[in-house]
């Protein structure tokens, strides 16, 4: 054996930072896709990203109001939380924006592999980048649909990204 130290609390963190750069990059991508057909804004609200300050990795989706927050938020674990946004001037009278969580709050776990590899799992299920950042763009759009008067519906919208994915190679 080679005179390597491997450090898992290391390997870890890295993994974390590879894992979330990883599904910030597919819901890039997605939300590419979704933001191009909503004619810069006319038809329906985009889908925004944005980083998170002091974080290596950490990131939001937003739109109406709604956030979907990504976050390392300890050693091996990654949280995914949906949060409401909100300004407290109506209560406060402080005209400051606030943010309440609505309990959705997910994680996703790390496990070190038999030949030191990490792999990150849900509920106890292997999962990939890929895989989360499909079904929390899908749940993301959903959660953050509003229906206007005079709009159509998000739907025929989401069946066109749906098979836009697909086309891609990527099953919803």
């Amino acid at each position: 054996m080679g005179g390597s130290h491997f450090d898992p609390e290391q390997r870890v963190e890295e993994s974390a930072i590879e894992f979330l750069t990883q599904v910030r990059e597919y819901l890039t991508e997605y939300a590419k896709l979704f933001n191009v057909s909503s004619d810069g804004g006319v038809r329906y609200q985009e889908v925004k990203i944005y980083s998170i300050a002091n974080s290596a990795s950490d990131f939001m989706l937003f739109r109406n109001q709604i956030k979907l927050v990504f976050s390392h938020a300890a050693h091996g674990i990654l949280h995914i939380v949906f949060a409401q946004h909100h300004h407290r001037a109506a209560v406060a009278g402080d005209g400051q924006a606030a943010t309440t969580n609505d309990g959705q709050s997910q994680e996703l776990h790390a496990q070190i592999g038999a030949f030191r590899d990490v792999h990150w799992t849900y509920q106890g299920e292997r999962v990939t980048p890929e895989q989360v950042a499909q079904f929390y763009f899908s749940e993301f759009v959903r959660a953050t649909r509003e229906f206007k008067r005079g709009k159509s519906s998000n739907q025929a919208l989401l069946d066109q990204i749906k098979n836009l994915l697909q086309e891609k190679g990527l099953d919803l």
